[in-house]
């Protein structure tokens, strides 16, 4: 899964993102659309001052993740999104309004390469 979110951001990223990105979306990729119940998630992130307003695309990825129900999201920004005390905001937040958990880690935390042992 991916969101519109994304593909607004990788319309400015490197050349070798977007080829990512777009080999993502031949594997048909579902694409998460914002609605009123993101917004209000994102929302109340911010009303939680989780995330400062410049960053509210990033509640919006959470937001997104947590209602979609996806399993984990990945994600190399470890400044609002990988990041310990974020983390455990987002999930309280989620709990509290009753989401299910929402597991988020790095991509080196869930991929590995050719046969090295995990």
């Amino acid at each position: 899964m991916v969101s519109e979110i994304v593909a607004a951001e990788v319309e400015d990223a490197p050349e070798g993102v977007r080829q990512r990105y777009d080999e993502l979306m031949e594997l048909d990729a579902e694409v998460l659309e914002v609605d009123g119940e993101v917004l209000h998630l994102a929302d109340t992130y911010q009303a939680r001052k989780i995330l400062m307003p410049k960053f509210y695309d990033d509640g919006l990825h959470i937001a997104l993740a947590t209602i979609a129900g996806v399993d984990l999201l990945v994600s190399w920004n470890f400044r609002h999104i990988v990041h310990y005390e974020k983390i455990r905001l987002f999930g309280a937040v989620n709990k509290e309004l009753g989401y299910a958990p929402l597991q988020i880690y790095s991509p080196r935390e869930v991929t590995h390469y050719g046969d090295e042992a995990l």
